[in-house]
């Protein structure tokens, strides 16, 4: 990637260290390069108040003043923007910890590197190094956040659509449903992500006023898709207020027969959060839809808590395991290992596993090797506009 436009930190305690590292990214490209040696400095370059902003910063485990993970924690008390390379002269399974406590205290870490660095590792962890997407960049843009109101005003008017991620079978390539994300097209301020709306529905615990449009405009654009010859499968996220509506499975039949669709085509997905603790009735009312004929997929497994006696209770078709054990599981032993036990639960249990958040070829490959069923992220496409998928599909087949 081109890094001449970044300012980059490096915050090393050994100078010969430093110096080689300073030197790599100038042999890459970059242009701006600070080179501090304890963690008091770091710490202001990154706030911003000692020089200009930074955009990267490598910093090392071992720092004096401010050691690695104490900065890590104050960056990340700070809300800082800065993503952060850790470097350490310490075990795999140690770095790998560097990183898990990282991700819990919310900082954009594109990896770690242990000593000696090699430059084609510093590259790669540079290519992870993306700009905010356009429909999150509410906040870079100083609008103010919306309110309840706007959300459901929105909605009512129809300017909320369906984006789709396609879903592909890693054996044989063949795509085999479509994941719907919402999409907010605001008249004033252009196509906006799920940041600039989800916040207003979850403090009212209003979901359903979007849940039930994404469904009707899913099942609709589903059914366009097998007039056109394309009899693709679809999924849907639904909050588990919504599911849990007495008049859920009535509602999501009637939108069927509207559009003469069978529920064999629809998946409902919940996050493995709302299966923590499972009431009788919500219990029963996944019985119902699952007799019906609909899919239930628990969604972000490995993000919370479950009791797995109680997961194997639930009557789920497919397993959609979270993002965080499918980046770089090839190439770290334990998460791999995770990522293996995860899917070797979904086999256990008859289940489909679908992985999601895959990003490379290397990703796609150790999915493979490991047997899983499915997968869905950036490799294969980004979410996109009903209208773009019949062109993509014409690709991919071509592609495969």
């Amino acid at each position: 990637m081109d890094i001449t436009h970044l300012q980059f930190l490096v915050a090393e305690a050994e100078p010969g260290q430093r110096r080689l590292l300073a030197d790599m990214l100038v042999q890459m490209g970059a242009h701006a390069v600070i080179e501090v040696a304890e963690g008091h400095a770091a710490l202001r370059y990154c706030q911003g108040s000692d020089g200009p902003a930074v955009q990267v910063a490598l910093i090392d485990l071992a720092l004096p003043g401010i050691d690695g993970l104490e900065l890590i924690r104050r960056l990340a008390a700070m809300a800082c923007p800065v993503r952060l390379i850790v470097v350490g002269r310490v075990a795999a399974n140690l770095l790998f910890a560097v990183e898990t406590m990282a991700q819990a205290y919310g900082v954009d870490l594109l990896g770690t590197l242990s000593a000696p660095v090699s430059s084609e590792r510093l590259q790669e962890l540079l290519g992870n190094y993306t700009q905010a997407p356009a429909v999150c960049a509410l906040a870079a843009d100083g609008v103010a956040s919306f309110g309840f109101a706007e959300v459901a005003d929105g909605v009512h008017q129809g300017q909320f659509e369906p984006f789709f991620q396609p879903k592909i079978e890693l054996a044989t390539g063949h795509v085999t449903g479509l994941e719907t994300f919402a999409r907010w097209r605001h008249p004033q301020h252009g196509l906006l992500g799920p940041q600039a709306f989800m916040a207003a529905l979850e403090q009212r615990q209003r979901m359903d006023v979007l849940d039930w449009s994404m469904i009707e405009q899913s099942i609709e654009r589903c059914r366009a898709f097998h007039d056109m010859g394309m009899p693709i499968s679809m999924s849907i996220n639904v909050a588990p207020d919504t599911l849990a509506q007495a008049d859920f499975l009535t509602q999501a039949g009637a939108c069927l027969e509207r559009y003469r669709l069978l529920p064999d085509y629809i998946t409902f997905e919940i996050s493995e959060a709302s299966v923590l603790s499972i009431e009788a009735a919500f219990v029963e009312r996944l019985l119902r839809m699952r007799m019906a004929g609909f899919g239930l997929a628990i969604d972000d497994y490995g993000t919370g808590r479950s009791n797995l006696q109680l997961l194997a209770r639930i009557p789920f078709s497919e397993l959609k395991i979270d993002r965080s054990f499918v980046d770089g599981a090839s190439k770290k032993r334990a998460l791999g290992t995770v990522l293996s036990s995860c899917l070797g639960l979904a086999r256990s249990l008859d289940r489909k596993s679908v992985a999601v958040g895959v990003e490379t070829r290397q990703d796609w490959e150790f999915l493979q090797s490991l047997g899983c069923t499915c997968a869905q992220g950036y490799y294969i496409a980004s979410p996109m506009e009903a209208s773009a998928f019949p062109e993509w599909l014409s690709d991919w087949r071509e592609y495969f």
